[in-house]
């Protein structure tokens, strides 16, 4: 069968619906993945996205066919899978395309958590036997069953913090029709909190704006609110719900560095000298901070896949990426939205302080440029005209190329997922930041 070799991608299955992805290939897909991985039961799961119920229905008549048992747990955010994976030790399929527009869809996959198939292990395998579409006969087919574990995941979340010591904040949630919306009421229900939700019902048409919090035209509404309003916080989330995004009290987005620098800090009051892991993107925020408060630090490739590996190997207290994942130990090595929300809560309620007070002194010594994508025909020789040309300072090659000065360092990398390049820069000063960001994309740009 012709199948778009793209739509099988370095964490993921995933592309647009009709056309790179249907019902067929859903179908060989459960097939396929029960072939690999020979499971006698898998865990299934869907967003709220238009195309999700009969991809799913598809999906899952691969699988029985296979001789497969299938445990339904319905339409749930990508932390509750994980949970549900965890909790019964079983590999497992999320129907989701995550903060992708509306008319993606796509399957992540999971082994056993925390380890997902991915492009180097699985994914490529699932390919060749989609494509090749030949499956033996099986002696009797699986069963399906519905199952429902949103207390138990709730629950488990819960237990990061202590309720006790939350103060009565008010919170302004951006759920954007996507999965939290549900979750984040029934956990907050738990809490002093005064929350309010916008944008908090599941709806594949996304009607408000799309999935993706690091664009900024998706956070307009929330962050004039926040001001208007006089909140405390805004809370953002993606369209699955395995990232989270900050907007301080001043209605300032908060970088992803920033936060995992906060969140790292906070952790080793908790867990003294762990270690925690960030993406190489990261501004100095996250290795500094960590070292100052006795922490041990360690930089990895971007991506879940190999973040996540790394925390199992290491016994890693925390990781943070600057795209909004946030990963914990206690929660099987995982990404989830709504953990990294409570503990915000936890450590403003302890410290009495505003967000915008643990930022300044950050704010004042780090200056990054955040994440800048360029589109470029050729990306391999761009990176390596950015080795020529920076080859006095000290060169990594982890991922992409990451360039460190004195005073300055750089990380260029090719998207995983699109035709692009991504820049991340940090300085110590914001002219040097800004001089420097603009000499990295004349030379990518040109």
């Amino acid at each position: 069968m012709k199948i778009d070799p793209s739509i099988f991608k370095a964490y993921d299955i995933r592309g647009v619906y009709p056309t790179q992805l249907d019902e067929k290939i859903a179908y060989l897909v459960g097939r396929s993945f029960a072939v690999f991985l020979k499971p006698k039961k898998v865990i299934v799961g869907r967003d709220m996205r238009l195309s999700g119920p009969v991809l799913k229905k598809n999906l899952i008549a691969g699988l029985i066919d296979q001789g497969v048992d299938v445990i339904d747990v319905g339409m749930v955010s990508t932390d509750a899978y994980y949970f549900t994976c965890t909790k019964l030790g079983i590999p497992g399929i999320m129907v989701t395309a995550s903060h992708n527009p509306k008319e993606f869809n796509g399957f992540k996959m999971v082994r056993k958590m925390p380890y997902l198939l991915s492009g180097d292990e699985g994914i490529q395998d699932i390919r060749k036997l989609v494509e090749n579409g030949k499956f033996s006969k099986v002696i009797k087919k699986g069963e399906v069953e519905k199952r429902d574990y949103t207390d138990q995941f709730i629950n488990k979340v819960l237990s990061f913090i202590n309720p006790s010591e939350i103060k009565p904040l008010k919170i302004i949630a951006d759920t954007a029709n996507g999965m939290v919306g549900p979750f984040l009421t029934k956990l907050y229900k738990n809490l002093p909190v005064k929350l309010k939700i916008i944008y908090g019902k599941p709806d594949g048409n996304l009607p408000n704006h799309g999935l993706d919090p690091l664009m900024p035209e998706n956070r307009v509404k929330i962050e004039k609110l926040i001001v208007s309003e006089k909140a405390d916080l805004g809370f953002m989330f993606d369209g699955d719900g395995d990232r989270f995004f900050v907007i301080d009290d001043r209605g300032k987005f908060v970088s992803g560095d920033f936060l995992t620098a906060l969140l790292g800090k906070y952790l080793l009051e908790k867990y003294p000298r762990s270690k925690i892991i960030y993406d190489i993107r990261a501004s100095w925020a996250v290795p500094d901070l960590i070292a100052e408060n006795g922490g041990k630090s360690m930089f990895e490739r971007v991506g879940h896949a190999f973040i996540k590996r790394r925390m199992a190997d290491e016994n890693g207290l925390f990781a943070g990426e600057i795209t909004g994942h946030y990963y914990f130990r206690d929660f099987n090595y995982s990404d989830s939205g709504l953990i990294p929300s409570l503990l915000v809560l936890e450590m403003l309620s302890r410290k009495k302080v505003k967000m915008s007070d643990l930022l300044k002194p950050l704010e004042e010594k780090y200056f990054i440029s955040g994440e800048i994508n360029s589109k470029v025909a050729d990306p391999l020789s761009k990176i390596k005209q950015l080795t020529q040309k920076y080859k006095d300072g000290q060169q990594n090659m982890l991922d992409g190329i990451t360039v460190f000065y004195k005073d300055w360092h750089f990380n260029v990398r090719i998207s995983n997922t699109e035709s692009l390049l991504r820049l991340n820069l940090d300085a110590k000063s914001k002219s040097l930041m800004e001089e420097k960001r603009d000499e990295i994309l004349a030379l990518i740009r040109s």
